[in-house]
């Protein structure tokens, strides 16, 4: 069973709730899993884990946070190369353009995540929440 960290920035709750469903998944298989605030996580911690789930919502003009996330994500991407990850995010207006981003920023640093990025428009729904929960199950199993 895989060792599973869950990182997330919120403003609002909701991305943080997605962040509590990748908990609950990787948990209900069995796995050791922690989840961290963002400003709680750091590069030298990334070797402690199998697997990682990084959440952040859109922010501005259709970017991560800037002033927590994105340096701890900056920092923390390199080392990605030989991890499971996935990302995740919520926003309330945009179609997915700050996830594309980030997702290609991460296929030019490390790789592309290993798992289908999700994202939710404002809270998440019930079928959010299954896919959250089930991506968790998969980075606690695979």
């Amino acid at each position: 069973m895989n060792k599973v960290a869950v990182v997330y920035w919120s403003k609002t709750g909701n991305t943080e709730r997605m962040a509590k469903s990748v908990y609950e998944g990787a948990k209900a298989c069995g796995a050791e899993v922690d989840i961290f605030k963002c400003a709680d996580f750091n590069e030298t911690m990334v070797d402690n884990y199998d697997s990682l789930a990084f959440g952040c919502p859109a922010m501005g003009s259709e970017v991560i946070e800037e002033f927590e996330f994105r340096p701890m994500f900056a920092k923390v991407l390199p080392l990605l190369r030989h991890k499971k990850f996935v990302l995740f995010g919520s926003a309330g207006w945009s179609k997915g353009q700050w996830l594309r981003k980030w997702e290609e920023q991460c296929k030019n640093v490390a790789k592309a995540p290993t798992y289908e990025s999700i994202m939710c428009h404002n809270r998440p729904l019930p079928c959010d929440t299954k896919k959250l929960k089930e991506v968790g199950e998969k980075l606690a199993k695979d």
